[in-house]
């Protein structure tokens, strides 16, 4: 599971590819034409020249075929089409002055003439599968984006600011995934990471956020929300035995803040938080991790919760491995507890964009996997104005549920 860290927010309104924007991203223009006008006259040139120089001994002109196939790489269609009109009218040119018997001009021209239109179509198979795989790529991030909400997101307990950062190389789109619900017995705090990529993936994070949003609603306890997440990756696992798709877990991080600055958690083979406070950065020892959701079978004790201080102004950090295994170019991993360290002093937002810009330069923009960073932040009731319909909806769910 580009790494150009975006606040969500900001990604569903930039950073869109060129299908997204209407323009085919595998028939953008990469090389100008006042260069490859001026590369094409300079290599024919030189090629004629040394043609001249080698004589009827070795014949080089002809050799300039290839250069539509391997503009047909780069290039736009119109940029090929001008490549393979010139490199025929130089061709057949060079062939009628050399001249010859009938037989072998017509067949040199013949030749030539095939070979820049075998350029020109492979360009345009290029294009084509680029621009095809550019779309299903976008509508697989689009996907993944509206499943989402944007953030921050503030509740009565906390305020969450966060990043979200998918991977946009063809089948590696993963299920990174969180959300911060308000609900009647405090603010409960997910993110999780699915096991494998591409669409499949998508939709195994799709039935836990689902699942999640109406059990942090409806059940009391939170190894309750956990449980009701535990069977909707079982029925998703058993759909998509049904279908041909292949069984997937999911590593998740579940909280609950209920307001007086004591936090509840339950570890489901998830990487632990960090906490910020006063400048410091640590790791929160969680002791009762037990097995990813999809797998409770396997498991040989029933989850249980773990309770944790937050005290006022500190942050959670909760947060993917698309973080800890971002790779530099010697292959080393990202060391964050050791970064976390000279940022511990700052603000959530501030925190993450000195993450962003830290793992962008570490990894040289190489991305392997999603990134999924949540900033969480404790709030004394009434500290932060929020709008009251959220709280209003979630007790009116919870009342309906409680009367089913």
């Amino acid at each position: 599971m580009r790494i150009g860290l975006q606040q969500l927010s900001a990604t569903r309104g930039a950073g869109l590819t060129g299908t997204e924007t209407g323009q085919p991203a595998g028939g953008a223009q990469r090389v100008g034409n006042r260069a490859l006008f001026c590369g094409l006259v300079l290599l024919t040139a030189v090629t004629v020249l040394l043609d001249m120089w080698s004589g009827d001994e070795l014949r080089l002109v002809p050799l300039l075929v290839v250069v539509p196939a391997l503009v047909s790489v780069f290039g736009t269609i119109r940029q090929t089409v001008g490549v393979a009109s010139w490199i025929m009218v130089v061709a057949v040119a060079s062939r009628l002055v050399t001249g010859g018997t009938f037989w072998d001009i017509t067949s040199s021209v013949v030749f030539t003439v095939l070979a820049c239109f075998l350029g020109v179509g492979a360009c345009a198979l290029r294009i084509r599968h680029a621009t095809e795989i550019a779309r299903l790529r976008s509508a697989a991030v689009a996907l993944q984006r509206q499943i989402l909400r944007p953030l921050p997101i503030v509740t009565d307990q906390v305020v969450a600011h966060g990043t979200y950062a998918p991977i946009e190389e063809d089948r590696l789109v993963g299920g990174d995934i969180y959300e911060v619900v308000s609900s009647p017995y405090g603010t409960r705090v997910i993110i999780g990471d699915v096991q494998g990529k591409g669409l499949a993936a998508i939709g195994a994070g799709f039935a836990v956020l689902g699942a999640f949003r109406e059990a942090a609603i409806r059940e009391p306890t939170l190894t309750g929300v956990v449980d009701a997440l535990e069977d909707a990756v079982a029925r998703h696992n058993t759909f998509s035995a049904q279908t041909g798709e292949i069984e997937r877990f999911v590593t998740a991080l579940v909280l609950g803040f209920d307001g007086d600055g004591r936090v509840q958690a339950v570890n489901c083979g998830h990487l632990p938080p960090r906490l910020l406070h006063d400048g410091v950065a640590r790791p929160v020892p969680l002791r009762r991790t037990s097995v990813p959701l999809g797998l409770a079978e396997l498991g040989s004790e029933a989850r249980v919760t773990e309770w944790l201080d937050l005290p006022s102004g500190a942050t959670l950090l909760m947060f993917t491995d698309g973080v800890t295994e971002a790779r530099d170019a010697a292959g080393a991993f990202y060391p964050l507890d050791a970064r976390l360290g000279h940022w511990a002093h700052q603000g959530p937002r501030e925190l993450l964009d000195a993450l962003h810009q830290d793992l962008e330069e570490f990894s040289d923009g190489v991305r392997r996997d999603d990134i999924a960073v949540l900033a969480v932040g404790w709030t004394p009731s009434g500290g932060v104005p929020r709008p009251e319909g959220p709280d209003r909806g979630a007790r009116r769910a919870a009342e309906a549920f409680s009367r089913g």
